[in-house]
């Protein structure tokens, strides 16, 4: 199975997109804000172990694929 991705493509994965808009800039700052009371709830909540590190990695991970949805698709 071959999965072909363009320059074009992965110029784009690779390439940053800061907000061009004071909405788009908005927006990011909410999802960092609702990350953090998540974040916190799990830091609080969860008992320490393998599982615990993981769903806050996880929730990194989600933060950052959820701004990149915003900024890679935002109007030029």
């Amino acid at each position: 199975m071959t999965f072909a991705v363009s320059r074009e493509e992965l110029g784009h994965r690779f390439t940053n997109h800061p907000p061009l808009t004071p909405e788009v800039s908005d927006t990011m700052d909410e999802i960092t804000q609702e990350m953090i009371v998540v974040g916190v709830y799990f830091a609080h909540t969860l008992p320490e172990g393998r599982e615990k590190s993981l769903a806050i990695t996880k929730l990194e991970e989600a933060s950052m694929w959820a701004k990149a949805a915003v900024a890679r698709n935002q109007e030029a």
